[in-house]
């Protein structure tokens, strides 16, 4: 009988291995290994039985039961309740099965479809067949957490594997298998990864059966190579008219530090997911585009005032920053660590002529009409997000401009806090916009620093002749002031907040806001006076803002008025080819799990405008 069946020798294993629960070194067999020779003969033992595991466990129609608790109905606390999205893999619909038996049919090949239509799936079993490849498209079963692939003659595991990070089972007993994918150091979830039974690379075979299967997939994932680069984000025209002045603006969630933990970015090499890599990487991006302001979100005060501010100055960048209201409570050593928003501008092109911090709690429980409410207590005060609103003046026009960086709440639990926050948010636009339409002129912008703008009296300037610079234009309302409005809004399309700055309101009774009190919000509804505008809403070219293997939605926003700006161009979408071979970011090449957004404006010309020709020169020689 040995003779004859090889797999099931008493003494010698498919592999090599000695079933002594010895190494062939003498030393005890680990327990991990010792529970994947057991896997590998239950494995072989089953080979006879077509459909083994729908007999054994009954898969092929495994109920769900009752909805288990989302991230909409379980948030989370500390650090991950920061950063965390809602899970969602596309538009896959609840099924009432989720498993898959194909094992012991005698498959030769397998159909793409099943992995085009199948993308439920949470186990696959297709063992016990004569599959030589898999092919790529499997990398789309991404809320698989069982494959179980054993007793094929496959040779090579495509790396599209590693898109399937959800796994926490991967058996592949029993093949041809020599070397693995180092893209599978990705699946940061995997328990098991059976590989008993295959003439493994002797390095790779030694880490396994001495460490175990977690040990073997980490350094696959510290010595992952970088590999090819994207391809470049195309820049989209969408408007060529010549025009008077133009602007340009990136808005940029550059995932903090303190957030970016092996928990939550556990496919990611440890090196890479480091700050010090990435915040390099993170300022030659902002370099590269140059733009005229840069809005980011997720810098922490250390990272603003020990490096942005000081890397930025080099470029001609001044900046405005606030941090989240829980730094105000905490010891300087803590605080530097808490996050917030900067934005940074062209210091030569722009004159800071104000700055506002919006503190969306606080705003909330003084209104007299939400401060009673407990929904306000309960829900709306504990998330301290902000938003820094700044009050520019180009220096070469005189034309003035309105920019608001904020960063909405996370979590889709809180659809409603969402809501709210941006509420008020244009609430306390539209009064500032007001209030400053009456701005005075700026009669000497020589005396205007160039420096920081940030708690620092440097009034210093370079030298530069007066008569270059335009007279201030005059506004008779805040709507008539080019406005800017950019961040991370953490909704979609569709969403509550999307429909409230596109469509200028919504009503007390939007679904969003569900059986929550906020006030005159609920009773009235929500609204602002701005015609607002996404700067993507005219082109198909970006399909995401924020990467990762369990969420991706565009979620990242540039709203302008469509009154005052004209937007003339885009920055497109990342390489859609890449995507299918990366789970997420950060990776080697892109350091957060936001893409930066781009977009550049002309500002409509304005016939109301008053100009002092005679004292500073002839308006039609100035440019932007």
């Amino acid at each position: 009988m040995s003779n004859a069946t090889p797999h099931f020798t008493p003494s010698h294993l498919h592999s090599g291995t000695p079933s002594n629960n010895q190494t062939g070194l003498g030393e005890p067999l680990s327990e991990h290994w010792q529970q994947q020779l057991h896997l590998a003969a239950e494995a072989r033992a089953a080979s006879l039985t077509p459909h083994h595991h729908c007999r054994k466990e009954g898969v092929s129609r495994v109920s769900k039961g009752p909805a288990d608790s989302s991230p909409e109905q379980s948030p989370r606390a500390g650090d991950e309740e920061e950063r965390n999205r809602a899970t969602t893999h596309g538009e896959i619909r609840r099924q009432d099965w989720d498993a898959m038996d194909l094992s012991g049919q005698g498959l030769r090949a397998l159909s793409p479809s099943l992995f085009c239509h199948y993308m439920f799936l949470g186990k696959l079993f297709i063992d016990n067949n004569r599959l030589t490849t898999l092919h790529p498209s499997l990398g789309q079963l991404r809320s698989l957490t069982h494959l179980d692939a054993s007793n094929n003659q496959l040779m090579e595991i495509p790396e599209e594997i590693g898109m399937l990070v959800n796994l926490t089972s991967l058996l592949l007993f029993d093949n041809n298998i020599t070397s693995l994918p180092n893209e599978i150091g990705y699946l940061f979830k995997l328990e098991m990864l059976g590989v008993e039974g295959n003439p493994l690379d002797e390095e790779l075979k030694e880490e396994i059966i001495r460490r175990g299967s977690k040990a073997l997939v980490t350094h696959l994932r510290e010595n992952t190579p970088a590999g090819l680069p994207p391809n470049e984000r195309d820049w989209h025209i969408l408007d060529e008219t010549p025009t008077f002045e133009t602007l340009s603006v990136l808005t940029y969630n550059i995932l903090c530090e303190r957030y970016a933990t092996p928990k939550l970015y556990g496919y990611t090499p440890s090196d890479i997911l480091a700050w010090d890599y990435r915040k390099n990487l993170i300022l030659g991006e902002i370099k590269e585009h140059d733009a005229d302001i840069v809005c980011l979100q997720e810098v922490d005060q250390e990272g603003y005032h020990e490096y942005f501010r000081r890397e930025l100055a080099y470029q001609d960048y001044r900046g405005v920053f606030s941090p989240k209201t829980r730094a105000k409570t905490m010891a300087d050593r803590e605080a530097k660590f808490v996050d917030g928003c900067a934005t940074f501008f062209k210091s030569g092109k722009y004159i800071c002529l104000d700055k506002h911090v919006i503190d969306f709690a606080n705003m909330a429980i003084n209104r007299p009409d939400m401060k009673g409410e407990h929904d306000t207590f309960n829900r709306v005060m504990p998330r301290d997000q902000i938003a820094v609103v700044t009050f520019f003046e180009n220096r070469a026009t005189g034309s003035r401009l309105i920019v608001v960086n904020a960063h909405i709440h996370w979590d889709p639990a809180y659809k409603d806090v969402k809501l709210v926050q941006v509420a008020i948010l244009m609430e306390q636009v539209s009064k500032l916009a007001d209030r400053w339409a009456k701005h005075p002129p700026c009669t000497d912008k020589m005396a205007f620093q160039h420096a920081e703008l940030d708690g620092e009296d440097n009034l210093s300037t370079s030298k530069g002749a007066q008569d270059e610079l335009a007279p201030s234009q005059e506004y008779s309302s805040g709507t008539q002031i080019p406005l800017l409005v950019c961040g991370d809004f953490n909704s979609s399309a569709g969403s509550g907040v999307y429909d409230l700055m596109a469509q200028g309101s919504v009503s007390g009774k939007h679904e969003d806001l569900g059986n929550y009190s906020y006030g005159n919000f609920t009773r009235d509804g929500m609204a602002h006076p701005f015609a607002l505008k996404s700067a993507y809403s005219g082109t198909d070219e970006l399909s995401i803002t924020t990467y990762t293997p369990d969420f991706s939605d565009v979620i990242d926003y540039i709203w302008y008025t469509t009154n005052a700006l004209q937007v003339r161009g885009v920055l497109g979408d990342v390489d859609l080819e890449y995507l299918s071979k990366v789970p997420g970011f950060p990776n080697h090449h892109f350091p957060s799990d936001h893409l930066p957004l781009r977009a550049e404006f002309s500002v409509k010309s304005r016939k109301e405008t008053k100009a002092v020709e005679a004292k500073f020169g002839p308006q039609k020689d100035r440019r932007s």
